[in-house]
């Protein structure tokens, strides 16, 4: 699998769930992309880098959005 296919896979499954919730732990991206964690890890620090995902950490749980949305997003006046 290249980054691109990965891309899609995690853009298509994370705008499915959007209405439930919009941030998600590793493990659900990782599970999107039917990758193991460690290649998994290196498509998602791309997505971040590039902007297509955000990182949200609160101290003890880190977690990953689609950027620009959500409710940290408006509370921070991301939109």
């Amino acid at each position: 699998m290249d980054y691109e296919e990965a891309k899609g896979l995690v853009v298509a499954g994370l705008t499915k769930k959007q209405k439930v919730k919009s941030k998600f732990y590793f493990n659900d991206l990782a599970k999107l992309i039917g990758e193991k964690p460690r290649a998994a890890k290196k498509y998602v620090t791309q997505m971040v880098v590039e902007g297509v995902l955000e990182y949200w950490s609160s101290g003890s749980t880190s977690m990953y959005g689609l950027a620009g949305t959500g409710k940290q997003a408006s509370a921070e006046h991301e939109d």
